[in-house]
């Protein structure tokens, strides 16, 4: 069943007279279909084309929230044979939240690092909603560690909310945990790419989405903060959280411009969770574009490229 985000109830109500419409319609028995669905098809069209050409920021944030959106694992199963998963710390223990493993890209061995939030009940809560823990960021610090010693790129897929904020977490080291992911992600020498396919936010997404080449789908959100966590902090209102995502410059659009992120991977209208094969495949696609821009570039290239880039990213900010 199709879940409608609160600014698409014209959507919702035209649909639901299209359903009315087709109840009953055989394609095998005519090809004709009732002349209004035909109508309230162009209308359907014509009224999503308006919409998601005209998305606020908030707005954006709840497509990137949307629980049909494509996640890590779907992209993961799609794009990589022979994906091979990587499971531990060897420090406390293993965090589902964080997906680790090695697998083939188009031929090409890489490194695959996705933070998952779950399609269904049980899914979401074995991966804990894609809020990773400490031995989640633990295990992707020893991931790309591996990676940079055999010469593997390294793919990320960030989607997340943020790390885990419970007390056991910060017993364990969160903090720690994050910072060590994001330096490991800054030192290695192979190239690297993070595609933000979803929400993007605080340190629990950064941790592992501070490569090479950074590429956002176009209705994605980055930033350093949930607009419920920033309308906290300065209104001391979670409820003002739309306030705060229209001023944080969270789009694609706006983080281009500053060259916080390198490209936008174009959605069909309607967004991902409506079009899911085609924003796998555009993925895919800059995969192989960002692949085949650092291949021959050497270990000091990379380094060198990776801390002018990051350097930039402050200037353009400041």
């Amino acid at each position: 069943m199709m879940i409608y985000l609160g600014f698409e109830h014209e959507i919702a109500s035209l649909e639901g007279r299209l359903s009315e419409q087709l109840n009953g319609f055989d394609q095998e028995l005519t090809s004709e279909k009732p002349k209004d669905a035909e109508l309230l098809e162009r209308q359907i069209a014509e009224t999503m084309t308006a919409l998601y050409s005209n998305l606020s920021p908030a707005q954006t944030v709840q497509v990137a929230r949307h629980p049909a959106r494509p996640h890590a694992l779907s992209y993961i199963h799609a794009l990589f044979d022979d994906f091979a998963e990587l499971s531990g710390d060897r420090t406390f223990g293993e965090d589902h939240a964080i997906i680790a493993g090695l697998g083939r890209f188009r031929g090409t061995p890489v490194a695959i690092l996705g933070q998952e939030k779950g399609s269904d009940t049980n899914s979401r809560l074995l991966h804990n909603f894609g809020m990773p823990m400490p031995e989640g960021y633990r295990k992707a610090v020893r991931l790309m560690e591996l990676a940079d010693r055999f010469g593997l790129p390294v793919l990320s897929f960030v989607d997340s909310a943020g790390a885990f904020p419970g007390v056991e977490a910060e017993a364990r080291g969160q903090a720690q945990a994050i910072a060590t992911a994001i330096s490991t992600c800054l030192s290695i020498s192979v190239p690297s790419a993070a595609f933000i396919i979803g929400e993007g936010m605080s340190g629990g997404a950064m941790a592992i989405a501070a490569m090479s080449r950074v590429y956002m789908l176009k209705n994605a959100v980055y930033n350093v903060i949930t607009p419920e966590g920033a309308a906290s902090i300065l209104w001391r209102d979670a409820s003002k959280s739309e306030e705060a995502a229209n001023t944080m410059q969270v789009t694609a659009d706006a983080l281009l411009k500053f060259k916080v992120i390198d490209g936008i991977i174009d959605e069909l209208v309607g967004g991902a969770h409506r079009h899911p094969e085609q924003a796998i495949s555009s993925v895919g696609s800059w995969i192989e574009t960002a692949l085949s821009e650092m291949a021959s570039l050497s270990p000091e290239d990379i380094i060198s490229q990776k801390r002018s880039r990051f350097i930039e990213i402050s200037r353009n900010l400041g």
